[in-house]
């Protein structure tokens, strides 16, 4: 056979055996299969690239999506049989269970902050922010009274230390609310807002991957507030949630836990980790005459050399005198 003839004869052959590989391939990894496995893997590959940029290991929190409260189930602790009322203007109960590795409700936790739980709720812009403490029954349901202000998509956050491991866990799940719905997200920093008269303003560097100290002040008609009261074991507590995804940073105030009868200010000081880049909605609570008052700021992360125009200096004003927190009455204010 001429060279030419051979070539092409061989060339045939190549096909078909490529051909009848493919379609074995196919018949024993299903397409399917295949673009779910891909997915998988970016999906790991984007979860370790936030893990490195996270580097916040209070607490025992793993890195990644969990150790920033949006995973419904984390090292063995599952949200489950979460209820509440599904439309606006409705007077009901938020409930909801934590079961273990065996499936079975949690009834055992450690006080965090005076508290063995800290249930937070927040629409996904992150207006109608709420921070309260549910009851647990005998059987390990946490329940509390509950009506929606407005309709949108929730995220509810339940923080606690079961007391098996004593280490802190953020689980998270996602609420849908009927009715009208007007979004209103955050459209730039906002590092000074008003509360029933009281001015509270955020300065500091938030600087993305690494911890920085964050000074919070509250003045009234210009003169600086000294009568902050003792609340959960802090002068204030402020919980951050990054824009966009609402993951849960863990906050730390600064100084020692107060005495009963204690009283500070103007500044409280706290330290926070931001995983990237990005902007943040800040939530001081602070309590003045036993009243709990919640205060919410916007802030953006910076490069840590005093540019402007990074969200600490020339922020919009926010007047939120409606934002007393009277769910506070079971107790509410958080941070770590």
């Amino acid at each position: 056979m001429k060279a030419p003839a051979r070539l092409g004869l061989y060339g045939l052959v190549l096909v078909a055996v490529f051909a009848v590989a493919g379609f074995t391939a196919n018949a024993v990894v299903p397409e399917e299969t295949v673009q779910s496995w891909a997915e998988d893997t970016a999906d790991t590959t984007h979860h370790e690239e936030g893990d490195a940029m996270n580097g916040d290991e209070h607490e025992g929190h793993n890195a990644g999506a969990s150790s920033l409260g949006l995973g419904l189930a984390q090292d063995g602790y599952q949200l489950t049989a979460v209820t509440a009322p599904t439309a606006t203007g409705t007077e009901g109960e938020l409930a909801l269970t934590i079961t273990g590795s065996d499936g079975n409700p949690v009834t055992d936790f450690e006080l965090e902050h005076e508290k063995e739980l800290h249930l937070i709720a927040v629409r996904a812009d992150g207006q109608h922010f709420r921070h309260v403490h549910p009851e647990m029954d005998d059987d390990g349901t946490w329940t509390i009274p509950w009506q929606w202000e407005a309709a949108g998509s929730y995220r509810v956050f339940a923080d606690f230390v079961p007391a098996d491991t004593g280490e802190g866990i953020t689980l998270s799940t996602s609420v849908q609310v009927a009715g009208d719905y007007e979004p209103a997200p955050a459209t730039g920093p906002v590092t000074e807002t008003t509360v029933d008269g009281f001015d509270v303003a955020v300065k500091g560097d938030l600087i993305a991957g690494s911890a920085s100290e964050l000074t919070i002040t509250v003045t009234r008609d210009g003169e600086p507030v000294t009568a902050l009261e003792p609340y959960l074991g802090a002068f204030g507590h402020l919980v951050a949630l990054r824009d966009g995804d609402l993951a849960y940073l863990h906050v730390h105030p600064h100084g020692d836990a107060p005495e009963v009868g204690d009283t500070s200010g103007p500044e409280i000081v706290f330290e926070a980790t931001a995983p990237t880049p990005g902007r943040y909605l800040l939530f001081l609570d602070f309590q003045i005459d036993g009243e709990v008052r919640t205060a919410p700021l916007v802030i953006d992360t910076t490069t840590g050399v005093g540019d402007n125009g990074t969200g600490h200096s020339g922020g919009e004003h926010f007047d939120t005198e409606s934002s007393t927190g009277e769910e506070h009455e079971e107790g509410a204010g958080h941070g770590h």
